[in-house]
């Protein structure tokens, strides 16, 4: 039963299968002999042209209120893809793959990243209708061929976003590894699941180095980008960090009543600020005024020491999951425009989606020896079946020189 609970993780949000060649699912392992790799975090900038917050309006009744997305884009030509991130994810997640040149040299991107709230609608039905108004506040009535796709739970929100027709310009849908008979199948131990991660890292850099050994990312350059999107710093109490001085530091030793005392970090000016989205700020030099304030803080019990902890909080959420997955086989095989479902393992497929498979009503391609973020361990794969595919349904034009 426990390898069964296991493989139906591999399946939803922000699940982590095992790494090849012996890697354990422990934050407490330690690197072997022979030379340390890097986990320090890369910019977004190093792979995204612009970054700007596009915020839509949302009619409740008489309330109105407004859902803010970051939105990244790079390139200029050729059809626009639209990318869509997993559960507890970012788009950040999609930055490797977005620098393949085969692919960069067939179209451009727009990756939307939600910024998501307690009190926020997380419906699938809500969530496709802001994807649709995102389109429009870019791109106005007459938006560009689009191309929309998504991994996990945003292949779910995508296939919601093609079959509401949401997006008038639609040209074709690629949903990555999620299949709604695996998925809601893992539902019922997924709370197990997400109470089992760390519920802080030290630092940025240990978090990178978590998701890499864990096998939730088994890209090393993709975990240091996106890992900077899935967390967010907090500033812990002194009474807090000098009871834990002396001990060794294990994040899986903490307790949701030690992340409770937890306080936000919006800018101390005792810890540097890292919610850009991935960026890491660095604290400004202090001169020796600013030392001896500190030293006076320390000594009032005053002093702060800042965390990571995840920065959605998916346990929440879980009114949400039903509705995301629920008949998504059949809405998906009812899109009119062409697909493609990229998987990491045949034995995701459901019975729906067998049958439309051979009936010919998708494309589908497996990607092996891959985790569940596919798009992140193999990128170059995943832009070469999408490239082989736009170019399949005309979407784009054939360039000399591409391998195919």
């Amino acid at each position: 039963f426990p390898n069964m609970e296991k493989q139906l993780h591999l399946n939803l949000l922000a699940s982590r299968p095992p790494m090849p060649g012996g890697f354990q699912s422990s934050s407490k392992m330690k690197m072997g002999p022979g030379r340390r790799r890097d986990f320090t975090p890369l910019s977004w900038s190093q792979y995204f042209e612009t970054m700007e917050d596009v915020e839509v309006e949302n009619e409740n009744g008489k309330d109105i209120s407004f859902t803010s997305s970051v939105v990244y884009c790079s390139g200029a030509h050729g059809p626009v893809l639209l990318l869509l991130h997993g559960g507890g994810h970012s788009a950040l997640s999609w930055a490797v793959f977005t620098v393949s040149e085969h692919l960069r040299s067939l179209c451009h991107y727009i990756l939307r990243d939600s910024k998501v709230k307690n009190s926020e609608d997380l419906s699938a039905d809500t969530m496709a209708k802001d994807i649709g108004k995102v389109v429009e506040a870019l791109y106005g009535e007459n938006p560009p061929p689009i191309m929309i796709i998504g991994h996990s739970m945003g292949g779910a929100i995508a296939v919601h976003t093609a079959a509401a027709n949401h997006i008038p310009s639609l040209l074709g849908l690629c949903v990555i590894d999620v299949v709604e008979g695996t998925a809601m199948d893992a539902l019922n131990s997924m709370q197990n699941f997400l109470r089992s991660r760390p519920k802080m890292f030290k630092s940025l850099e240990n978090a990178i180095e978590w998701s890499v050994k864990s096998g939730q990312i088994r890209n090393i350059e993709s975990a240091r980008v996106s890992m900077g999107g899935q967390v967010k710093k907090y500033v812990l109490s002194s009474s807090w960090a000098r009871a834990h001085e002396k001990s060794s530091f294990d994040p899986t030793d903490f307790c949701c009543s030690d992340f409770d005392r937890c306080e936000e970090c919006t800018g101390s000016p005792m810890v540097s600020n890292s919610i850009g989205e991935g960026i890491i700020e660095e604290e400004e030099e202090e001169g020796e005024e600013s030392n001896k304030k500190r030293m006076k803080e320390d000594d009032q019990e005053m002093k702060k020491e800042s965390m990571f902890t995840w920065r959605v909080d998916l346990a929440k959420t879980e009114k949400y999951w039903e509705g995301w997955f629920k008949g998504l086989s059949s809405l998906f095989l009812t899109c009119s425009v062409p697909k493609l479902l990229l998987l990491a393992g045949v034995d995701r497929l459901d019975k729906d989606l067998t049958i439309g498979q051979m009936q010919g009503k998708f494309q589908m391609q497996v990607l092996p020896q891959c985790g569940h973020a596919v798009h992140e361990d193999a990128p170059e794969k995943v832009a070469d079946a999408l490239a082989t595919f736009m170019v399949r349904h005309k979407f784009t034009d054939f360039k000399e020189g591409y391998m195919w």
